[in-house]
């Protein structure tokens, strides 16, 4: 199940670790470089959908730990994903209504972490993901699940709007976490459901938010101004649980 090794550098090791179906979340390449092992090594990231960023070879030197990247240095994911229809499975064998946390924006590995333990905790039966703009299953996010990424299937999409709107079809509404909603406590949130949650910086992107069928907001009486993006996600999480429960 688990992975140690993320950090992958240098051409042949690169082309070798797409061949043997590891799953390689990021890859960055020496911008300009068109050579033949490149040109392999971006072919196989199409193919599996990687997400490459060209860089100048500064940037690949600070970032490499062996100091032979060769111009390319690629980030493999330390767990192996789910598919979506895994995480609906799950919930359907235990003959329970799916429950799934959504993370948008999430950057911060620990953040994220956080979320995957809290979903185990809370009894979700799956994290999804997009594959943009947020962390993916590194050792840093293993370790901080504590574990719950042995237990808690996580997906990574491409587009978690049209992951949404597909999941509508399958009659699991989604909630989202957001200041100007509803007060949490005043909204029906039984049966198949989905939490979207975004970073403290930005929030749950528009177009996402939009898809959404309940905006809820979580009561503070403090003087700062949010919640702490995994923190709202528990406490978002054992609202649901409390219904669920009733």
């Amino acid at each position: 199940m688990g992975y140690q090794e993320f950090t992958i550098e240098g051409r042949n090791p690169v082309i070798e670790a797409f061949r043997a179906g590891r799953t390689i979340d990021k890859i960055f390449i020496l911008d300009g470089c068109q050579d033949g092992p490149i040109m392999t090594i971006k072919r196989e990231a199409k193919k599996q959908n990687t997400l490459m960023k060209f860089v100048t070879k500064e940037r690949l030197d600070q970032m490499s730990e062996s100091g032979k990247h060769q111009g390319v240095i690629a980030y493999a994911a330390a767990y192996e994903y789910a598919q979506v229809e895994d995480i609906l499975k799950a919930a359907q064998e235990k003959g329970e209504p799916p429950f799934l946390f959504l993370l948008d924006n999430i950057e911060d590995p620990h953040n994220l972490g956080a979320m995957i333990r809290t979903a185990n905790l809370a009894g979700a039966h799956g994290v999804i993901i997009p594959k943009n703009r947020a962390a993916g299953l590194t050792a840093v996010v293993a370790k901080t699940s504590a574990g719950a990424l042995n237990y808690t299937p996580v997906a990574k999409v491409t587009n978690l709007s049209k992951t949404i709107e597909d999941l509508k079809k399958e009659g699991i509404w989604f909630v989202c976490a957001d200041m100007d909603g509803t007060r949490m406590y005043d909204l029906d949130l039984k049966g198949p459901i989905g939490i979207v949650i975004g970073s403290e910086g930005e929030g749950v992107g528009r177009l996402v938010k939009e898809k959404c069928d309940f905006v809820a907001a979580i009561p503070m009486k403090g003087n700062i101004d949010s919640l702490n993006a995994s923190v709202a996600a528990g406490v978002l999480a054992y609202e649901i649980v409390r219904q669920r429960s009733m």
